[in-house]
């Protein structure tokens, strides 16, 4: 896989933990992605990000959507692929609560 900070990024958010877990399970199963991490945001919202190449998280999101929706609420799903270097500065570097660590 190219560089990480290279590739392209993917994200699902949903109301519920149990959705997103479902979501991440299915993105890594259907494509070549890295997890890279989860935000809680509050309100139930939890959101997934992956990084890989653009055709790669373009499958794994369409794949975490469909299953996640099957079992909680999928707000909103979201790929850039090239994001800007400086995006790196707000992204997930594992599991965080609210900004910080869960």
């Amino acid at each position: 896989m190219a560089d990480l900070q290279m590739s392209a990024l993917g994200m699902i958010e949903t109301r519920g933990l149990v959705a997103a877990i479902e979501a991440a399970d299915a993105m890594v199963k259907a494509a070549t992605v890295v997890l890279v991490g989860t935000e809680y945001v509050g309100g139930g919202l939890v959101t997934v990000v992956v990084r890989g190449d653009v055709g790669a998280v373009k499958a794994a999101t369409d794949a975490g959507a469909a299953s996640a929706s099957r079992l909680g609420e999928v707000v909103s799903v979201h790929v850039i692929p090239r994001p800007h270097g400086e995006v790196e500065a707000i992204l997930p570097t594992g599991a965080t609560r609210g900004g910080t660590k869960a």
